[in-house]
């Protein structure tokens, strides 16, 4: 009897397993028909069909309460992970150690962390960086807000400490709304100078009484003078 080998070269990125289910049948009956599987050009890790572990994965990231990719399967243990077709069964597998649940994968921040404090700083805050519009960047009416509680603050403040009175709160509220003041530096200097012009105002009016209260005294004497004269 004359004995006949075929040779076959593989030149694609595929499994020799898969070539030989369609030649063969099954990669099985390659050792079943008694064809050497070293001339076929088939692994000997090919020569059995893998066993499906769909079931176990499942309901092993049932009972581990995670994604199939995060578990971890013994590969020397899998003839009896395979016989598991229980969560009870997974369960003891899971204490054995057979089955376990890998580590979440950490997304470091400290390059952001960093990053954000020399933002803070004022760097890689250049033209270069900018997008949008400035006021798009920072809207003018988020300024407008914050200011103007700001100068609110400050005036409720020195009403309540009796350092202005509610008219003059009143003033400068309706001064502030008016877009006025600057900042709060501006609003407190114009504080004071009110308050100081107010303060003329009023010793001038003061004086002003007393020169009309002498002069009135300077007449009437002139006028009893007059009187008695006659």
């Amino acid at each position: 009897n004359v004995g006949y080998y075929a040779f076959f070269f593989f030149n694609d990125t595929a499994t020799t397993e898969i070539y030989t289910e369609q030649i063969v049948g099954s990669v099985r009956c390659v050792q079943e028909t008694g064809i050497n599987a070293e001339y076929m050009g088939i692994n000997s890790l090919f020569c059995e069909k893998m066993v499906s572990l769909k079931l176990q994965k499942r309901l092993s990231a049932s009972v581990l309460k995670c994604g199939k990719k995060r578990l971890w399967l013994d590969p020397n243990e899998v003839s009896e992970i395979s016989l598991a077709n229980s969560r009870l069964s997974i369960r003891k597998l899971i204490k054995d150690g057979l089955i376990m649940k890998k580590n979440i994968t950490i997304h470091s921040r400290s390059r952001a962390r960093r990053f954000a404090e020399s933002r803070r700083k004022g760097r890689h805050t250049g033209v270069g960086k900018r997008k949008g519009p400035l006021n798009a960047r920072m809207p003018g009416k988020v300024l407008w807000m914050r200011r103007q509680r700001v100068l609110r603050r400050l005036l409720r403040k020195y009403r309540e400490a009796k350092k202005i009175d509610k008219n003059l709160y009143h003033e400068f509220y309706l001064a502030a709304k008016g877009n006025q003041f600057k900042n709060k530096k501006v609003l407190i200097e114009a504080i004071y100078r009110t308050k100081s012009e107010r303060v003329k105002e009023a010793q001038v009016a003061e004086q002003q009484e007393a020169r009309r209260k002498k002069n009135q005294e300077l007449r009437a004497k002139r006028e009893a003078i007059k009187i008695k004269r006659q």
